[in-house]
């Protein structure tokens, strides 16, 4: 029998584990509804490494010997500003906001403040250019926050640059994962990144069995995470790699495609999701999308 492992992304501090998880199931369950379907694993075969707590303590400081354990629900230094800044200007170019849209707000904003008439020259350590960026994706990016994404775009670089921030999560993962038994991994946002460098770097020598890697809304294929990451390469332990995104969310810029994540054998990407919920990136919007879950239903069944 196979396992399902689960990796959530961001923004889950002060949630409990077991809901959580009882979230991501019912969101699935509607999704495989839509197919006439039901979930053909029991929960002890679901796992679910709740690492939202201590993400949010290791970047807010918190002293080690507070943080969260990081706990698997199942059987038994902050970013360079310059990264920060790049992913979201990347985000304005790919939606059509200008230089001078953002110099526009960057100056609104500086007169809101009671700072008329200063300077506001382009570039991550001028804070009045990252106000005006951070303005703009408000005004002009339907349904983003410039400050959620700045927040997100952080904490994927901590992961990625701080060897204590992915050696505390990435402790609860690894835990999640049964060597030999065949595990079909379903990773959202941030999760996506984790679940990647993971599977890639270790998956093969701890003897994990990837039949399906299935992420949703990925950043991935922003340029800077994907920079950070390479050389990029198909995960040896897994199988198939299939991504999906709703092309409305500005957290997964791009499909994983040979463009914007190239790798052998390519990942089958789809950007079908109409995700419904507030900022077109929430968990319950793709999970509960038929063909997401009939994804994760054949991976569970397949022979």
């Amino acid at each position: 029998m196979r396992q399902l492992v689960l990796i959530h992304g961001r923004a889950q501090e002060h949630k409990d584990a077991v809901a959580l998880k009882g979230d991501w199931i019912a969101a699935l369950d509607e999704g495989l509804r839509q197919n006439g379907l039901t979930l053909p694993i029991d929960d002890r075969q679901i796992r679910f490494p709740y690492y939202g707590q201590t993400l949010f303590d290791l970047v807010a400081g918190v002293p080690a010997d507070q943080i969260a354990e990081v706990v698997v629900r199942g059987a038994s230094s902050t970013a360079p500003p310059q990264e920060i800044v790049a992913v979201l200007e990347e985000i304005l170019e790919t939606r059509g906001v200008t230089h001078d849209q953002v110099l526009a707000e960057a100056e609104a904003a500086a007169a809101a403040a009671g700072e008329p008439g200063t300077v506001i020259k382009r570039g991550p350590l001028n804070w009045p250019w990252v106000r005006g960026i951070i303005a703009a994706i408000d005004r002009h990016v339907p349904g983003a926050s410039g400050n959620g994404i700045a927040l997100a775009t952080r904490d994927v670089f901590q992961y990625l640059k701080n060897p204590g921030v992915r050696d505390t999560i990435e402790v609860g993962v690894r835990a999640a994962m049964t060597p030999g038994v065949e595990s079909v991994v379903v990773a959202h946002s941030l999760g996506t990144v984790v679940g990647y460098n993971l599977l890639r770097r270790e998956g093969k020598a701890l003897g994990w069995k990837v039949p399906a890697f299935i992420t949703l809304g990925s950043p991935l294929g922003v340029t800077a995470i994907r920079r950070a990451l390479t050389p990029l390469q198909h995960p040896s332990c897994v199988s198939k790699w299939r991504n999906a995104r709703d092309k409305d969310d500005v957290v997964a810029l791009y499909s994983l495609d040979a463009t914007h994540f190239g790798i052998d054998p390519a990942i089958e990407n789809s950007s079908h999701v109409v995700n419904k919920t507030s900022n077109q990136h929430g968990i319950s919007g793709y999970l509960s999308d038929a063909r997401v879950a009939k994804w994760i239903h054949d991976a569970l069944t397949a022979a």
